[in-house]
């Protein structure tokens, strides 16, 4: 056994010599020593299926990928299988450190450590270029695509369920769904992502009771976000209350919250304010004056239909139009259907990343 970790060890330094750099777990076979029963993974055996988690150092869930290849090209699957010898596979990192955990098929902790060193930096010997770590995709993002088919390492923000592989969650039921789950749990209210069952003590407690949360809903909608109106610093004013629609309390300044429709019928109060077009064929009104009042017909040339007023006493008496009826009709137009608020689009996917 000695002579095979010497060997391994020196086959990860002479790796390391030509890369970005690796981990002294390369290559090494892992036992399972925690939360161990003998019905199902008696401890001391070769932890068969286990899962090697990096993430970013400073996190709990931001993802770190590692590679294949010595040019970190080719990624390895997210997290890192154990063999059928619970053996780790070989793998190679960014410079730098890294937050490393181990856990059993079943998501069960082995180890947690938050801050390795990557041994082996680039300088050391033509490894290929640096790669940043804060451009790889973390935990949390989102990307689109024209199709809809399954991508690795992401899973489809629709409203399903993720959860271990024994939760039965909808989008997808797998020990790869741990730091998608403990991300959402944290950062996403229960009232946009629920957990089935209810929320417990912490993202992780719950990952590991099997319970299920529901992942982000962009059916429909735009994969890209509306910026927060504060984002951290004093809101801008851009947004109103009313542009909000998701309730329970939802502001503009709410993370998760949502909004907008795509189709929308106007109110009177949205019109602009305007005139409608009256016309009138012509109307009559009658007329009657008191005793002393009367009628001289046949003035301006005693053409047809006009006539004057005259008072025979002083002052004048009252002189009373009753009610007619007029011919005036206002035009009416529109048919209160909704109208298209869409920006021009192009249908896809949308992915969240685990």
């Amino acid at each position: 056994m000695k002579r095979f970790l010497l060997g391994a060890l020196a086959l990860i330094y002479s790796f390391a010599a030509h890369a970005q750099g690796t981990l002294p777990l390369a290559l090494t076979q892992q036992f399972s020593f925690t939360n161990c029963a003998t019905f199902t993974n008696a401890c001391g055996t070769p932890l068969i299926g286990g899962l090697l988690y990096f993430y970013q150092v400073g996190t709990v869930a931001t993802q770190q990928d590692s590679f294949q290849d010595t040019a970190l090209t080719i990624k390895n699957a997210w997290p890192l299988l154990l063999d059928a010898n619970g053996r780790v596979p070989p793998f190679y990192l960014a410079n730098g450190s890294i937050h490393v955990r181990l856990t059993d098929a079943t998501g069960v902790v082995q180890f947690d450590f938050p801050n390795m060193l990557v041994i082996g930096p680039s300088s050391g010997g033509g490894g290929g270029s640096s790669i940043d770590p804060t451009t790889v995709a973390a935990t949390g993002d989102l990307k689109s695509r024209l199709t809809s088919e399954f991508v690795t390492g992401w899973v489809k923000a629709n409203a399903q369920t993720i959860g271990s592989a024994t939760s039965g969650g909808t989008g997808r039921a797998n020990s790869d769904t741990q730091s998608l789950f403990t991300y959402l749990w944290t950062n996403c209210p229960d009232a946009h992502c629920p957990v089935l069952g209810g929320r417990g003590a912490n993202g992780l407690a719950d990952f590991n009771a099997n319970k299920q949360i529901t992942l982000p809903d962009l059916r429909g909608r735009i994969c890209t976000l509306v910026g927060l109106d504060d984002m951290g610093n004093s809101a801008a004013g851009r947004l109103l209350s009313s542009n909000v629609t998701s309730g329970g309390g939802d502001g503009v300044t709410t993370p998760n919250a949502s909004g907008g429709e795509s189709n929308h019928a106007l109110s009177v109060a949205e019109l602009a304010a305007h005139n409608h077009t009256a016309t009138d064929s012509g109307h009559t009104h009658n007329v009657t004056a008191d005793d002393n009042t009367g009628v001289l017909g046949g003035v301006n040339g005693g053409n047809a239909g006009s006539f004057a007023l005259f008072s025979n006493s002083s002052p004048a008496h009252t002189i009373t139009s009753t009610t007619g009826t007029a011919n005036i009709s206002v035009a009416n137009t529109g048919s209160g259907t909704a109208h298209n608020t869409m920006p021009p689009f192009m249908l896809g996917s949308c992915y969240v990343k685990l």
